[in-house]
């Protein structure tokens, strides 16, 4: 007889581990024990050498899906002749720390039992060691029912005895329920309440099929619904919720009603039916079924998601409509609301009636966004079903905290060499969100065991994620700050996501970010490491007329480029673009230019692509970020060959795109004909880049990042076009490559410089 100690490292709570390990302990005659720690899955096996060895080979190729196994430590033991196999309880061993499971969309086999267990009939609750909510509800390490949302919820004499049983699929499974003793709904509407499951939710299909709007509690907070091909309706969830043009999110209840509306590849549907469930921008079916117009307002595309809680496919059997929005439960830029009385008060004005439950969300989590492009798939909003699910690195980055940037903001922390990114924040632009991110730092911090070590910012001195670390660093005198480029924070990000760690030629293009010389850069060049970088070239500087009215108002870009590049009185033009900007505006805007005033100098790719939607007519005036590059995007037509030229020198300028667009309005060529053709003559702006880079340095790997590769066209046909010429691209996949993702690269580059003595 011999005996081993195992310890396994990696997502090995929350998802049925210790119930996976004691089935294969027992099919081959393993004695011992298994326990989760605060580090991770402890075994203690004894059997023979056969025995032991068939066990460890199964441990690794049959464990549950929706683990991860990163490390397995070994050791020979003294045997102590155990008769059994058992689950003891859980101990914390050190300050190490195990990965938290991601919240896991239900299962079929629950589904089914749903239907077939008469103490889960109908029950909107039903999960087990494979399914159900993790994150979401979890208070602290180890991942055991007492320090979850769920301790409130005493089991009954049914789910204690699957719980115990070894064969059952929900043995051990953290929130099991069921009808007779866990959480329910309640349906209120008006001075009514209804609490029998059944009725609230033939009295909530009904709501939604009449056009009202149902705020529901899901797993991560609360959502807005209505009927999805109800024009009226979804233009009076708009109106509320004073959403004026973003797209919204609709559920389906199966893909294959789908299908009916969109075009799905392989990719796209493996995303669909993972049990992350994400959001996935999908192209709108041209000969298919219609949603409601003001579902993607103008838009070809349309973010689709498949049910994920139970209550989504019991809701689905009743609805008469085969999708309905789903937006976040919150108003304008605030976090998504978690509390139902906070619910009942905020959102009175919006909804109809509210779809409540008596379990407490404990993390809010947003719904993740994702789109395939180059048949892979590409992160877009991350946060339920992937956070907290850490980055493995190869290097130290224990008690650093990066604050991130100001848009759609994530921090990152880090724990030995795991980079934890927090679930998706929003923009710090007002003082609930920035509530929000201190909140949820400090969760992450205590949870995760963290002794903050380091900080690590953005430069712009105007962020609130500056300003907190500054803040926090001025009440520390031993808690060092480093402030981190924008653009150097983009690339380095993605070379974390792929294990790089040496000099590349680095390609961010994005919106804003504060330059080294004061100035708001956008469209860069870099070659970098994660210690340093270079500017080796970028888009000649741009005058920004109004700063940030500027993102709000394209229109004063597009002036602005052609004041520069075309004709000192643009207006003379007669371009249609100025037709409804008014004679006093233009003005204002041209004496500001000549003059210097509130004109802060850009070399922003955001504010290049602004200016040609903006006098392509496209969009001259944007009611959400990026409205103007993403429907600028949405008629580019794929048919048209030509591009524009830009000039490169010390500099990249685009004079002569500006020229040849002007001229081809003039001669009323298409927008689309327009869209494609600068659209590709900034491909070839990259590439000729990366050669030119390349011909001085001999590097031959490019990184892509910023949020203007969340262009489907702008990163496929760039990773095309790089590859033919020779070049290892590396681009993001699980990672935003827009400023949701820059919190990992603070994070890095921060290790790195302390790693090598620079700080």
């Amino acid at each position: 007889m011999k005996a081993i100690a195992v310890h396994i490292k990696g997502l090995v709570q929350g998802v049925g581990f210790r119930p996976f390990v004691y089935r294969v302990a027992l099919h081959h005659q393993i004695t011992g024990w298994v326990e989760n720690g605060n580090d991770g899955v402890r075994i203690f096996a004894e059997g023979s050498e056969e025995q032991l060895k068939a066990f460890l080979q199964d441990l690794r190729e049959k464990a549950p899906p929706a683990s991860e196994i990163l490390e397995i430590f070994i050791e020979l033991r003294s045997s102590k002749q155990s008769f059994d196999f058992k689950i003891i309880k859980s101990s914390d061993y050190s300050d190490e720390i195990t990965d938290i499971s991601p919240d896991i969309a239900v299962c079929p086999e629950c589904l089914e039992d749903m239907k077939t267990q008469p103490h889960r009939a109908g029950y909107p609750f039903i999960n087990c060691t494979n399914c159900g909510p993790r994150f979401t509800i979890i208070r602290g390490l180890p991942y055991d029912r007492p320090k979850t949302t769920m301790d409130v919820f005493e089991m009954c004499p049914l789910c204690r005895e699957e719980y115990a049983e070894v064969s059952d699929r929900r043995f051990h499974a953290q929130p099991i329920a069921c009808n007779h003793c866990g959480p329910g709904y309640e349906l209120i509407s008006g001075d009514d309440k209804y609490n029998d499951t059944g009725r609230i939710l033939e009295m909530t299909a009904e709501l939604i099929r009449n056009g009202k709007i149902v705020a529901v509690k899901g797993m991560g907070g609360f959502h807005l619904a209505c009927d999805a091909t109800n024009e009226q309706a979804v233009q009076r969830l708009r109106s509320k919720k004073y959403r004026e043009g973003k797209p919204f999110a609709v559920m389906f209840g199966s893909i294959d009603e789908c299908r009916y509306f969109a075009e799905i590849n392989k990719a796209e549907e493996e995303l669909l039916t993972s049990w992350r469930r994400p959001i996935v921008i999908l192209k709108n079916k041209q000969n298919g079924k219609r949603l409601a117009p003001s579902v993607s307002n103008g838009f070809n595309t349309t973010g689709m998601l498949l049910s994920y809680m139970p209550l989504h496919y019991l809701l689905f059997e009743k609805l008469a409509t085969p999708a309905i929005v789903l937006t976040s439960g919150n108003l304008s830029d605030e976090p998504v609301i978690i509390n139902n009385q906070e619910a009942l008060t905020r959102l009175a004005a919006v909804a109809d009636a509210f779809l409540i439950y008596n379990r407490d969300i404990y993390n809010r989590s947003d719904d993740s966004v994702m789109m395939v492009s180059g048949e892979k798939p590409r992160m877009i909003r991350r946060s339920r079903g992937f956070a907290p699910r850490p980055v493995n690195l190869s290097m130290d980055v224990d008690g650093i905290i990066a604050t991130g940037a100001e848009l759609v903001n994530c921090f990152c922390v880090g724990k030995g060499n795991k980079a934890l990114l927090s679930q998706h924040i929003g923009d710090l632009k007002n003082l609930e969100t920035l509530d929000f991110f201190e909140e949820s730092l400090q969760r992450f911090t205590e949870m995760f065991r963290i002794r903050p070590r380091m900080l690590v910012c953005d430069l712009h001195p105007d962020y609130l994620s500056t300003r907190y670390a500054m803040d926090l660093a001025a009440k520390s005198s031993d808690l060092p700050l480093l402030q981190v480029q924008h653009h150097h924070a983009h690339i380095a990000s993605c070379m974390a996501e792929h294990g790089l760690d040496e000099q590349v030629i680095g390609i961010s293009m994005d919106g804003v970010g504060y330059g080294l010389d004061g100035n708001i850069w956008g469209l860069e060049i870099l070659l970098c490491d994660l210690a340093d970088f270079e500017r080796r070239s970028h888009l000649e500087y741009a005058l920004q007329p109004g700063s940030d009215m500027a993102n709000h108002e394209p229109w004063r870009m597009g002036y602005s480029f052609l004041h520069q590049y075309v004709c000192h009185d643009p207006e003379t033009l007669e371009l249609p673009f100025l037709k409804d900007i008014g004679r006093g505006k233009i003005e204002v805007i041209k004496a500001a230019l000549e003059n210097r005033i509130n004109t802060p100098l850009t070399s922003s790719a955001g504010r290049l692509f602004d200016a040609v939607a903006a006098i392509t007519g496209v969009c001259t005036h944007s009611v959400f970020h990026a409205e103007a590059p993403m429907r600028l995007e949405n008629i580019l037509d794929l048919s048209e060959p030509g591009e524009y030229e830009f000039v490169f020198g010390q500099t990249i300028s685009p004079a002569l795109v500006f020229q040849r667009i002007t001229e081809d309005i003039l001669n009323k060529v298409p927008a689309e004909k327009i869209s494609a053709r600068f659209h590709r003559s900034v491909v070839t702006l990259i590439v000729q880049s990366a050669v030119n880079q390349r011909d001085v340095t001999g590097i031959g790997k490019v990184v892509l990042s910023g949020g203007s590769f969340q262009n489907r066209f702008l990163l496929s046909e760039t990773e095309n076009r790089l590859q033919q010429e020779g070049f290892q691209v590396y681009s993001h996949h699980w990672i935003p490559s827009n400023d949701g993702g820059v919190a990992l690269g603070q994070l890095v580059i921060a290790a790195k410089k302390r790693a090598t003595g620079c700080i």
